[in-house]
């Protein structure tokens, strides 16, 4: 049925309503998908840590197991081939897709996500779960639109609230996979919207929950909150974790540059490399493969001295970039964390050491890291701090997560590092030239935007504004009540624009009308 200019603003007066029943419906469905993918990587996981206890020592063996790992790289090369949309994270595909710029099709991506990321696990790749998990709930949502035949705006909706069942089942955190999908992936905030995505968030976590129970994904004690004579010393940590993130978002674009410049590899020439450098990680240092959650539980029971805690950082962060640049089906989100929390121990330890910090808030240190170096990297603190918070269990650190994720991110924007997934949809979208355009460019699609303060649109009328190509400005919400846009209408910062065009032309419109909320010049 095609939907025509009328039915989209009939249909969207009734969001807030409506979204909440296929919020709960996409947040039940999302998260036993994103369940059932978090139960194979487990899976995987185990059966990759008893193939390396068989083949230790055992040439044979070895040699058995580095064939394995070329027919995995094969395999995994199809499904890339076949589906380009599943190779590396899928955070930026997901936002991407929302925003007009980039068209998926969940009835592929779907299935070879969720095996190329079994497959990468299995290998013992450095990847984690958060970004395929995100895409596999976004693709939830898109395959439940298009069956219940919905038109593009509430398409963009329900694929929020799949983005956000995806986090929260992948990491008991429902309430950053609402804070991650509305200000990484949605870019916005509306009634509708969240209450929604919300929806979503808490559905999924309890069907994740309701199966593999409650207990949050790091378990380690915090005995005490750290005391306000040592905020100090989380000054000089924030910076360096600003520093680091840089260097790390640099490093994991220099990778994928590096592996593209050998022409002759090719797609699946990229993954061998990847899963061959796993099987040589595996026989000298077994602990930097996978996500790397074992770490976490050696560095905070104390098993790690400082030297071999550095020493695993050099690693873990080398192999994570040979690993990501391949282009494999795998986020980056969990082994930066985990990459967080070493930089975090040595940062510690080396206090304990030269500063006479109490070894008893090494773990704080730890759990504060981890914050601070997601947001030097990913550019969104409060979900940090909210995913954090909620990962660990622990409510008394709040006021120092903040101030290192503070510290951290001025930092990484004092040294003009781009968000890694903003820099990683750009090098997507060069890749594609213009991009993905959807062949149904005829629907209408609506998106809101709000005038911030001091933007060029602030106290300048309607008619005076010159409003891009192909965009109709429909309603506007000031103060909680909607008002009929008019020529003379003079424009305030807070004002909610709900601006109309068709789907075709949303990526485009989506960029110039938030140049044009956003800036002052």
């Amino acid at each position: 049925m095609k939907k025509d200019t009328s039915y989209t603003i009939r249909r969207a007066q009734r969001f807030p309503v409506i979204l909440i029943g296929e919020g709960l419906l996409v947040g039940a469905v999302g998260g036993l998908v994103v369940l059932l993918y978090r139960l194979a990587l487990t899976f995987a996981g185990e059966a990759l840590n008893r193939v390396l206890d068989y083949i230790q020592g055992n040439p044979l063996r070895i040699a058995g197991w580095f064939a394995v790992l070329a027919v995995l790289a094969l395999i995994v090369g199809k499904l890339v081939k076949m589906e380009p949309m599943i190779s590396g994270s899928g955070i930026p595909q997901v936002e991407g897709d929302i925003l007009g710029k980039i068209s998926e099709n969940w009835k592929r991506v779907l299935p070879a996500k969720f095996l190329g990321g079994f497959l990468c696990i299995l290998g013992g790749l450095s990847l984690g779960r958060e970004g395929p998990s995100i895409q596999l709930g976004a693709m939830t949502g898109q395959g439940i639109s298009r069956f219940l035949d919905r038109d593009r705006t509430e398409e963009k909706y329900l694929m929020t609230c799949g983005a956000s069942a995806g986090l929260a089942a992948a990491f008991h955190a429902p309430l950053a996979g609402m804070m991650f999908s509305l200000e990484e992936i949605h870019k916005g905030f509306s009634v509708s919207i969240l209450i929604s995505v919300m929806t979503a968030s808490v559905t999924a976590d309890f069907v994740s929950s309701h199966i593999i129970g409650i207990d949050p994904v790091f378990q380690f004690r915090l005995e005490h909150a750290l005391p306000q004579d040592y905020y100090w010393m989380l000054l000089i940590l924030g910076a360096l974790l600003g520093v680091l993130g840089a260097f790390y978002n640099r490093l994991m674009l220099k990778a994928q540059d590096l592996y593209k410049k050998p022409a002759f590899l090719g797609v699946t020439g990229r993954l061998v490399i990847a899963f061959l450098a796993a099987g040589a990680a595996g026989l000298v240092m077994p602990s930097v493969l996978g996500s790397g959650n074992n770490l976490i539980v050696s560095l905070t029971g104390g098993e790690m001295a400082l030297g071999l805690v550095i020493i695993t950082f050099i690693v873990k962060l080398l192999f994570s970039a040979v690993s990501f640049g391949s282009g494999a089906p795998g986020g980056i989100f969990f082994p930066l964390l985990i990459l967080g929390a070493l930089a975090g121990g040595a940062f510690a330890m080396a206090g304990v050491e030269l500063l006479g910090l109490d070894p008893v808030y090494i773990n704080n240190f730890v759990l504060l890291s981890m914050a601070g170096f997601f947001t030097a990297i990913v550019r969104a603190p409060i979900t940090g701090i909210i995913l954090l918070f909620e990962m660990s269990g622990s409510v008394s650190q709040m006021l120092s997560l903040a101030i290192v994720s503070v510290a951290a991110y001025i930092t990484a924007t004092l040294m003009k590092s781009e968000p890694i997934y903003e820099s990683l949809l750009t090098r997507i979208l060069e890749g594609q030239g213009k991009g993905q355009k959807s062949p149904s460019g005829g629907q209408k699609v609506l998106s809101e935007f709000v005038i911030m303060s001091g933007s060029v649109l602030e106290g300048r009328k309607v008619m005076d504004i010159n409003w891009p190509r192909n965009c109709l400005l429909v309603a506007l919400e000031r103060d909680g009540k909607e008002k009929i846009p008019r020529g003379k209408t003079e424009l305030m910062a807070g004002d909610r624009l709900t601006v109309m065009t068709d789907e075709r032309d949303a990526g485009y419109i989506h960029d110039k009308l938030e140049n044009l909320c956003y800036t002052s010049f």
